[in-house]
């Protein structure tokens, strides 16, 4: 696999990017092209995977379980390697938000949304307003002193957003961030991470089981099928941001999330 770490300002290049379908513009912040993965106990978890992300595109994967999808993300990230193929990222600077918050305990929402601040050895007065933008961006404010076993699941999501945050990255990856919170827990998160997204115009690959979740957010949504993974389906959006929340009950957002759950449903 080769990993090509070109510098560029992923986020100074989207924010012409109006319209829910457009396409980014600039070279791609993601690449794959030819990307398999075979596990060592033989198990082919991708074949012959190809998807582009350009600076300003939110990017949604949905597929059966086992279909490769967080594989794919690990990939991107590094956690892991394509047995062949060729992977590009066009920026270091990567926000990674996994399925479960992974706070540290001890720490307090200030201190775990300053953690990643502090490895990369920011300045204190620097660290301390991006953290504070950061909480802000949130809506944390006024939580800053809580410890984890004090919040809500959702608050625990939003506070490892937060943490992400602070590093302004060009590139995010989210690992199926809403799985396990309820359903209006979920939206409003949905909502809050667009906003970011419109504020940030970051590029984002997003993994979800939930297809309305996949269309309400994404510019993109990549149907990915069965074992072994490959795309089978990459349906733009045309919804423009921003997006009202009662977009999710307008007849044309439950025509394109059955044409995605048909593309799920077929054999082909």
């Amino acid at each position: 696999m080769t990993i090509a770490d070109t510098t560029t300002a992923a986020a100074d290049t989207t924010a012409d990017t109006a319209a829910g379908g457009a396409t980014g513009t600039g070279a791609p912040a993601l690449h794959f092209a030819g990307v398999r993965k075979r596990f060592r106990d033989g198990t082919v978890a991708l074949t012959d995977t190809d998807l582009t992300i350009r600076p300003g595109e939110f990017v949604s994967i949905v597929g059966p379980s086992g279909c490769g999808k967080s594989t794919l993300l690990r990939i991107a990230s590094g956690l892991d390697e394509a047995t062949d193929g060729t992977v590009e990222v066009a920026s270091t600077n990567v926000g990674y938000v996994f399925q479960d918050a992974t706070l540290l305990p001890w720490r307090n929402v200030r201190d775990n949304v300053r953690l990643f601040a502090e490895l990369e050895h920011l300045d204190s007065a620097e660290r301390g307003r991006r953290v504070a933008d950061a909480i802000s961006l949130v809506g944390l404010t006024g939580f800053e002193k809580h410890l984890p076993h004090e919040l809500s699941g959702g608050m625990r999501m939003r506070t490892s957003l937060a943490r992400s945050l602070v590093l302004d990255p060009s590139i995010f990856l989210f690992d199926e961030p809403f799985g396990a919170l309820d359903e209006i827990t979920r939206e409003r998160l949905n909502d809050e991470l667009l906003r970011m997204f419109i504020l940030r115009r970051f590029a984002a690959l997003f993994i979800t089981h939930s297809v309305a979740e996949a269309v309400f957010l994404s510019t993109r949504v990549v149907v990915m099928s069965g074992r072994p993974g490959r795309v089978k389906a990459d349906l733009a959006v045309p919804f423009d941001y921003p997006r009202s929340p009662q977009l999710r009950y307008s007849a044309e957002f439950a025509a394109l999330c059955g044409e995605v759950s048909q593309h799920l449903r077929s054999e082909s």
